[in-house]
């Protein structure tokens, strides 16, 4: 199925974001995410992935940021500059950056405070509950350890888990293989392949993973210095020679180098 013939779920026309009241980072972004969709969102350090996430998820405030130009709307509900509590209502949930697991409750603790919010009977929730750790097997064997004595990758599914609790329609990922091995990526982008598949949850991941956010989502977007500077189908994006070099580190000769050694003026030049 195309994006086309999918129901536009998110739309983000065109805004600007800035920080107390001087610093703009956000230049005029603008994307959509369609209902049932993997959309990759990648970017380096700085390139205002995860404002724009704060964006969308209603948490630019606590930051003194604010969408200053254009617009936010979510399942046709304008949610411009509303609170995160209203857009988490809405359905959209956001896992950000670091995890952030309650370290003195355990396992299971964490994944039921995700469902504190929901109101549709405690026999779905329970339903619910148990369906995590079918995702999430390597967590039902450690229901009862505390979670701050879980590794990373143990906490970021912890993480996930809570999130999916809350029923939402669309799941927002900050940077879920930062500082994790190469399996548990493998793993945890396995995961979010199966919940988008059985739960038909549409899932937006920042990544600076190219190779694994591509490999995982259905559509792509590029950012550098607040705007977007290239989208389209992850395959095609896979296969563009700028992506290929500037995000995966092949060159033009079919040789590899790492993502340092590409400077930023080099993609600022070639794509804005």
């Amino acid at each position: 199925m195309d994006r086309t013939s999918r129901d536009k779920l998110l739309e983000v026309n065109n805004i600007e974001v800035v920080y107390n009241d001087i610093v703009q980072v956000l230049r005029g972004v603008s994307l959509a995410i369609f209902d049932g969709s993997i959309v990759a969102l990648l970017g380096t350090n700085g390139a205002g992935k995860t404002t724009t996430l704060r964006a969308i998820s209603g948490l630019l405030k606590p930051e003194n940021g604010f969408i200053r130009e254009g617009y936010v709307k979510f399942s046709g509900t304008d949610i411009t500059n509303r609170l995160g509590t209203d857009v988490v209502k809405l359905g959209a949930v956001m896992v950000p950056e670091g995890r952030r697991v309650f370290k003195h409750l355990t396992v299971d603790e964490n994944i039921r405070v995700g469902s504190i919010t929901r109101k549709d009977g405690i026999q779905k929730i329970r339903r619910d509950h148990g369906a995590m750790y079918d995702h999430f097997p390597r967590l039902a064997k450690i229901t009862n350890r505390m979670a701050g004595y879980c590794s990373g990758g143990e906490q970021q599914m912890i993480a996930i888990a809570r999130a999916l609790m809350a029923g939402p329609r669309m799941l927002m990922l900050d940077e879920p293989s930062l500082g994790l091995a190469p399996l548990l990526v493998k793993e945890i982008f396995a995961n979010i392949r199966t919940i988008n598949r059985e739960l038909n949850t549409t899932i937006l991941v920042v990544e600076q993973n190219a190779k694994t956010a591509l490999g995982v989502s259905d559509y792509g977007y590029i950012m550098e210095s607040g705007r977007i500077v290239l989208e389209g189908p992850s395959a095609d994006l896979q296969e563009n020679p700028d992506v290929k070099e500037f995000y995966m580190g092949v060159t033009r000769g079919g040789g590899r180098k790492s993502f340092k050694e590409v400077k930023s003026y080099k993609r600022r030049k070639r794509w804005m």
